[in-house]
């Protein structure tokens, strides 16, 4: 029997950073369509769903071979709003209308437009393979090392941010740092019933999925945008 994986890509229409963000065009594609791509590249996902509120969004969507079988409701797709109740939503929705319920979920963010199907497919691999994980995250090597990042204390002097850690971590040559990750976006690969059990979109057992930095895209503002067309796209 296949295993039902099913991937989410939110999409919202509203965007402070980038005005409709997730309809600029990057390699001559909207946003939102690499990541409808990716999925449906993906040898592991059996279904494709955008999460919307609008419906030039919605309509971009279908083209590029996404379902849209509802939209979002617009008290979820306001800024403050985080994943979990989007996911709930989508989650809750195919429930009651189809029976349809996934044993996995891999959530795509349109503003990572450089991503390689054949990752998604090593994550969703990745979870299957450890019975105890609750969710697979992808991570990479931080380009500052917060051992040596401050905080300015209320008396203005300077204070090691992982001072806990170390008496003075910032005077450690690189070499002695300790191996760190942090959460690049690319990519999350969850349980279905991590998101509607436990009503969290990572559990507490999260498998890292390693990869290059070089390899990360993220496109949050204008500069990112900008970056992006000079590493990995052409300029329009």
């Amino acid at each position: 029997m296949t295993v039902q994986v099913l991937a989410i890509i939110p999409a919202r229409g509203g965007s402070k950073g980038i005005p409709r963000k997730n309809l600029v065009r990057f390699r001559g594609e909207p946003l939102v369509a690499h990541s409808i791509r990716h999925a449906l590249e993906s040898r592991r996902v059996t279904r494709t769903i955008v999460s919307t509120e609008d419906d030039e969004i919605a309509a971009v969507a279908r083209k590029a071979g996404a379902e849209v079988p509802f939209l979002r409701p617009e008290e979820l797709a306001g800024d403050t709003v985080l994943d979990l109740p989007v996911f709930e939503h989508v989650l809750n929705r195919l429930d009651e209308s189809e029976g349809y319920r996934p044993a996995i979920v891999v959530h795509l963010r349109p503003t990572a437009p450089h991503r390689v199907p054949a990752w998604i497919d090593r994550a969703v691999e990745s979870l299957e393979a450890c019975e105890a994980a609750d969710s697979v995250r992808s991570v990479s090597p931080p380009s500052q090392h917060p051992y040596r990042m401050f905080r300015v204390a209320d008396d203005g002097f300077l204070k090691p941010l992982m001072q806990a850690e170390h008496p003075a971590p910032y005077v450690l040559r690189r070499q002695e740092l300790p191996e760190l990750w942090y959460y690049n976006c690319v990519l999350d690969v969850t349980r279905s019933e991590t998101i509607l059990g436990q009503h969290s979109m990572t559990g507490n057992r999260i498998v890292p999925f390693r990869m290059d930095e070089s390899e990360v895209l993220d496109i949050d503002g204008p500069r990112d945008l900008q970056i992006a067309h000079a590493l990995f796209g052409e300029r329009p």
